[in-house]
């Protein structure tokens, strides 16, 4: 479970996320994973100094509200857009003898996308799982920063989130992961 934290409710696109049930499906896909006796790794990312959201002192660098660890689950915290560069993810699943992962959280082209390239990279037969992930709407890179969501919404050069989504899906299947849903995982 990939970056599905209280981080990303104070952004103000926060309000067009692509997959606003978020928490229920990945509540529904960790239910299940503990119910096989799968491990379930928790993932929240971190950027230590910045002052923003994602900064540790902020307080928002906590899962989302729902969403809770049980005991021997392990929290790895990232500074990287994928869950191995900065962390020991791989040491742990290797310790665990996990060679299997399924995917999902937030944002799916970001870091959901690149954590699961690098796990193919590192020999993981790998799960995306495409309706439990979550994203926003993308700007063009000459876009104005700082602009309203009304504005970036209706600017014909940002990216819907079901182009994103959808992008993702054809990038990954059959070349990094099998894409699966909740529904066949749970």
């Amino acid at each position: 479970m990939i970056d599905v934290q209280n981080s990303f409710l104070q952004r103000p696109t926060w309000p067009a996320i692509s997959n606003p049930d978020i928490v229920d499906d990945v509540t529904a896909l960790v239910g299940a994973a503990r119910a096989k006796g799968d491990l379930v790794v928790w993932v929240l990312h971190t950027e230590p100094g910045s002052g923003g959201a994602f900064d540790p002192e902020s307080g928002h660098v906590e899962l989302m509200d729902g969403l809770e660890t049980r005991e021997g689950e392990p929290v790895v915290r990232k500074t990287s857009i994928n869950a191995f560069t900065s962390t020991n993810l791989q040491q742990l699943l290797t310790r665990h003898g996990v060679t299997h992962l399924d995917i999902c959280g937030i944002q799916t082209e970001q870091c959901c996308e690149t954590t699961t390239r690098v796990a193919s990279d590192l020999g993981y037969d790998v799960g995306f799982v495409i309706d439990a992930t979550a994203t926003f709407p993308i700007q063009h890179r000459d876009a104005k920063k700082d602009r309203p969501l009304e504005e970036i919404l209706a600017d014909p050069q940002t990216r819907p989130t079901d182009e994103v989504v959808r992008g993702t899906e054809y990038s990954l299947a059959g070349r990094f992961a099998t894409i699966r849903t909740v529904a066949e995982l749970v």
